[in-house]
């Protein structure tokens, strides 16, 4: 066996994926997900190269599983493993010199060119050789007998067919799969995958605001929600099908500096201020605004959520407000100007005179252990999600040191970056333990843009996982505001069918879409700045809501195994821009879906839809049945399939293809190979 050390070793193995950061790092997966591993190995000549897939799990138990190499790339090698548990999974691959299976190819050949007994003896006596080496290489009585068998067949006299019947057989060739013999072996290094709860990879989320709960009083006032009111509105969150409910900061807002309807600078006396403005008199980021309620009311919500199968996510915004008592307590945690001020944050041309950002270089050990105990505070309190506000603009050796330090006694709890950044720290971030991450999904509108996006989203599918928010308090994208209301449809389409993950802030179900301004994408009287209560129940009876489409789109991310599949994603021809199809299977059930989408918020669109068959377990020819999960039609498809979609009826097609038969489920998780990485 072939030290892993050497760099030159007597079979090639490159280019194994997953490999994260050379290796330091670790891949992520989620239970009960088909991890595929892909490993290229070669070697001089003609022999027969294999290669093995060992998966140790979290109790250092390790199993093996064979390595497939393509039909028309046999460089190229596949294997999955499914882990069954959360925590830290390690796998390497084995890279071997399969003789039997070059002896196999050799005296085939050679008898299929009616090659004579005197020819083909010795190659025969070879095969005797090496099916008495496979013998003592197995544990297991029977198929030992069986190997010796084929032994003593090769090793006699008479026709060269007779000889190398058992040897050739499928049940001697199983016997083989299983326990191959293996000549210089050569052993990559260990690769980690960090293994999460399956919410990770799966999930929808609603983001609200509690103190918008409130409703209106008598004269028509907006009333600030509590941690009650919260509660109540809870059962709607629930019945759109959404199972994690997201709020933005619940702590004490701060007085100086605080910012008025609009972002404007000249709050009046009842502006309730910025949420993530954190801190005043009343408490900081272990501590909930008063208005709210108490810490035991937050915990009643939490119950309340978890009666109805939601999960509540709260943001952590490590930023502070002036009054903030860390700004008393620990001025070290802030950066101090020459005239003794501290630096309110910026982002030009932005200004948030009533935001101070961290700075973790003063006290690095006094910050990082003071944000630790305010994540185990929540965790305490039921927080098992935490949205994290603008983590690309703190040191990234903090988020791995806190995330790794957190997952050490509670390995359930998720962390979701707001990464609106350069992809570079997008990704790093998630190399770093971020189990989601937004993306720039909002921004990308056309065919051509979202084709780039899937691409980008397939090639770091191994490490970051996209959470697809339609709208954010922060993010009112042009196509919103002047698309209609089918844009609104088409977008939560896209986001919840691309991703297993998606996310819709409040309001985007009643079509809000008016901007601050021309150009601007910010709400018009935003809810970061003033309460918004809404009339669901009132635009619902009018028929004037998303909620029934957003519901539909759920319900059939729950019924549908292939939906809540990331790696899988596959695009396949369309020959109208406006139009888009992409598929998705499960390679554990053998679920497909295949979903067409009209980009065009104004007009019909028609083109010819061309399936790729393989990516999706189909045979090779005939028709299949197909069964529209939004409308209920039922059509037979072929290679090509005409489609029209219009914005005025049904903006998408998501359909159930047949189920792919067993035997071809495992190779749906192959990963696709773009290029060869030295």
């Amino acid at each position: 066996m072939t030290d892993p050390a050497d760099p030159v070793a007597r079979l090639g193995l490159d280019d194994i994926r997953p490999t994260i950061t050379m290796g330091r790092l670790p891949a992520k997966a989620v239970v009960g997900e088909m991890v595929p591993v892909f490993a290229l190995v070669w070697r001089e000549g003609h022999d027969a190269v294999a290669a093995t897939l060992q998966v140790t799990d979290p109790d250092g138990v390790t199993t093996a599983h064979p390595m497939v190499p393509e039909p028309q790339n046999p460089d190229n090698h596949h294997g999955v493993f499914v882990p069954d548990r959360e925590g830290d999974w390690w796998y390497r691959v084995e890279a071997w010199s399969d003789p039997i299976a070059t002896w196999r190819n050799a005296v085939t050949k050679k008898m299929g060119a009616g090659q004579s007994a005197e020819e083909l003896d010795n190659d025969l006596r070879h095969g005797a050789e090496l099916f008495e080496r496979a013998a003592l290489n197995t544990s297991d009585h029977g198929a030992r007998t069986r190997l010796r068998s084929a032994a003593d067949a090769l090793a006699s006299e008479g026709h060269p067919y007779d000889r190398s019947l058992i040897a050739l057989d499928d049940q001697t060739r199983r016997i083989l799969d299983a326990e191959p013999l293996r000549d210089m072996i050569v052993v990559s290094e260990e690769r980690p995958v960090r293994v999460e709860r399956r919410k990770a990879l799966f999930s929808s989320w609603y983001e609200l605001f509690p103190r918008s709960t409130g409703g209106w009083d008598e004269a028509g006032h907006p009333v600030h929600g509590t941690f009650a009111t919260t509660a109540a509105a809870l059962d709607r969150v629930r019945a759109m099908g959404f199972d994690t409910v997201y709020f933005p900061p619940i702590h004490p807002i701060g007085e100086v500096n605080r910012k008025g309807r609009n972002n404007t600078l000249t709050p009046g006396p009842e502006d309730v201020g910025s949420p993530w403005a954190i801190g005043s008199a009343d408490g900081g980021h272990d501590a909930v605004h008063p208005r709210l309620g108490t810490l035991d009311d937050f915990d009643a919500l939490v119950a309340r959520a978890d009666e109805l199968g939601l999960e509540v996510a709260i943001d952590l915004a490590l930023q502070a407000a002036p009054d903030h008592p860390w700004a008393k307590s620990h001025p070290e945690f802030f950066t101090v100007l020459p005239d003794g001020t501290i630096a309110y944050a910026e982002n030009p041309p932005k200004k948030y005179q009533d935001i101070y950002p961290l700075n973790f270089d003063n006290d690095p050990e006094g910050i990082y252990h003071e944000i630790l105990r305010v994540v185990e505070f929540w965790i305490g309190h039921g927080v098992h999600t935490f949205r994290v506000d603008n983590p690309h603009t703190k040191p990234v050796n903090f988020w791995h040191w806190l995330i790794s330090t957190v997952h050490e006694e509670h390995p359930e709890v998720i962390f979701l970056a707001e990464a609106f950044t350069r992809p570079a720290r997008l990704y790093g971030l998630s190399k770093v333990g971020f189990s989601q991450s937004y993306t720039y999904f909002t921004w990308k509108t056309t065919k051509r843009e979202l084709t780039e996006f899937i691409g980008q989203t397939l090639d770091n599918a191994d490490v970051s996982r996209p959470n697809l928010f339609v709208n954010t308090p922060d993010i009112l994208h042009e196509s919103l505001q002047y698309g209609g209301r089918a844009a609104f449809a088409i977008r939560a389409a896209l986001a919840a069918t691309i991703s297993p993950l998606w996310g819709v802030y409040s309001g985007f179900e009643l079509y809000e879409h008016e901007a601050v301004r021309p150009g601007s994408e910010e709400y018009l009287d935003s809810e970061k700045y003033e309460l918004r209560p809404r009339d669901f129940e009132g635009a619902a009876a009018r028929g004037d809501s998303l909620e029934p489409f957003i519901a539909l789109l759920n319900w059939i991310r729950g019924e549908r195994p292939a939906l809540q599949q990331l790696r899988t994603l596959h695009l396949h021809e369309v020959d109208n821009d406006q139009i888009i199809a992409y598929s998705k299977t499960d390679p554990v059930t053998g679920d497909a879906v295949l979903v067409v989408v009209n980009l065009d918020p104004r007009n019909p669109q028609e083109g010819t839809v061309t399936v790729d068959r393989e990516v999706l377990g189909l045979d090779a020819e005939g028709d299949f049945p197909v069964h529209d999960l939004v409308t209920g039609s039922h059509w037979r498809w072929s290679d090509r399939n005409f489609v029209r979609l219009s914005p005025q009826a049904d903006v998408a097609h998501i359909l159930a293809l047949p189920q792919v038969p067993e035997e071809r489920r495992e190779r749906l998780a192959y990963r696709e190979v773009h290029d060869y990485r030295p």
